[in-house]
């Protein structure tokens, strides 16, 4: 089976989808639009979406699974300023689970995310067990505590560990949501980041917070197996990234200020 179809009678040889195919499956030839090297082709879906008379099907990348957009969707300048601006990293959470629904749908934005060459390739694992964060949180404080103290933190979270109710680590959150990949994975970590990205600007829709668990990253990107073996990786696999996910106890009124921009211009 090919992988593109055309439909000739909608076709208007425009040519677009050829321009933006980014590995140049596509040509305008003589003949309309030509594929060569189908087997170099990305899935990226470009050429589908961006074909005005919807005239081009590709089996990597079906029109009939694609999204009709009625207008594209852009907020004002003021808008999309404050919305990315508001962002918070939420460090103090109410106790009370998430719905698996609403988790789902957290993680299924996640999933649009770019990703290097379409590699996609990031599965998710959701711990909403609190034994098993709580777990976490001794792995990763005993890890800590092991290591030469070369993070200024470690000994103050060491310190608030023992010393007080709280949790330095996963600061009571009551779910933590892992991003695991293949162990050879291109682009994995990039890959993780861009879609936990996605996951925490969608999370404000959903009345939710987030936060990343450096320090839980740092114990397991050290493959410390205390830790990893807690949640079951499969073989093969490795966890490329982590986010604490949540109801915030306190809202935020006001936008934080960040460091002045530094830019050259060549």
């Amino acid at each position: 089976m090919s992988l593109l179809e055309t439909n000739q009678q909608r076709c208007i040889q425009c040519g677009i989808c050829a321009e933006v195919c980014p590995v140049g499956v596509l040509i305008k030839g003589t003949a309309g639009i030509e594929q060569i090297l189908p087997q170099a082709c990305i899935a990226c879906g470009h050429c589908v979406a961006v074909c005005p008379q919807a005239a081009i099907n590709n089996q990597k990348a079906l029109l009939a699974n694609q999204v009709t957009l009625e207008r594209f969707p852009v907020l004002s300048e003021k808008d999309a300023r404050e919305f990315l601006r508001s962002r918070r990293s939420v460090r103090r959470y109410k106790n009370t689970p998430v719905p698996r629904d609403q988790l789902l749908k957290l993680i299924d934005i996640a999933r649009f995310a770019p990703t290097g060459s379409n590699s996609q390739g990031v599965s998710y694992i959701i711990i909403e067990d609190s034994k098993i964060l709580r777990q976490a949180t001794a792995a990763t404080i005993n890890w800590m505590e092991e290591q030469p103290k070369t993070h200024w933190s470690f000994d103050y979270h060491i310190r608030s560990y023992y010393e007080t109710e709280k949790d330095p680590i996963l600061r009571g959150a009551p779910h933590l949501i892992l991003a695991v990949t293949e162990t050879a994975l291109a682009h994995a970590r990039e890959n993780t980041i861009f879609s936990f990205a996605y996951l925490e600007l969608f999370a404000p829709a959903l009345g939710l917070g987030s936060c990343w668990a450096g320090l839980f990253e740092m114990c397991a990107f050290a493959n410390y197996i205390p830790l990893i073996k807690l949640f079951n990786i499969p073989k093969g696999k490795v966890i490329t990234g982590a986010v604490m996910v949540g109801y915030p106890q306190y809202p935020y009124y006001r936008l934080v200020d960040r460091n002045p921009l530094a830019v050259t211009w060549m």
